[in-house]
């Protein structure tokens, strides 16, 4: 796939992807050993999974001697984005207005959050305002 895949990672994809975010930097062997701590998992499996993500543009390389090194391409919320798009398509129609209700209607929100929103949706707005365009 192309470097510009913005599909959701898959939860494999998700578990490597979030060991090089905390990490920054990483070893094919020391994500296979932190993903070992939860279940047995190949080496060579790792392998495959972190070249078709760097393929798909989620990884970066760095070669030192014999050893690559990887590191986020991407930030943690390119995935939490395509992720919310996905569940916004396939459960609300597409439509963010019905995300919105529904988690008004079935969660709340506190005063907080409601204020935090407001604020998020203001700047957005502005942003579309400055990009001269509406959605």
């Amino acid at each position: 796939m192309a470097a510009s895949d913005s599909s959701p990672l898959t939860e494999a994809q998700r578990e490597i992807m979030e060991v090089v975010w905390e990490r920054e930097e990483v070893t094919v062997t020391e994500v296979r050993d932190a993903l070992a701590k939860k279940r047995e998992v190949a080496r060579n499996t790792i392998q495959t999974m972190i070249v078709r993500l760097e393929e798909r543009g989620w990884l970066k390389h760095r070669e030192a001697g014999r050893t690559f090194w990887y590191s986020a391409k991407r930030p943690k919320s390119a995935s939490l984005g395509a992720k919310v798009a996905q569940m916004v398509d396939r459960l609300f129609a597409g439509s963010p207005e019905e995300l919105v209700s529904a988690l008004i209607e079935y969660r709340g929100l506190s005063t907080d959050e409601s204020e935090r929103i407001r604020e998020m949706i203001e700047q957005a707005e502005a942003k579309q305002t400055r990009k001269g365009g509406e959605r």
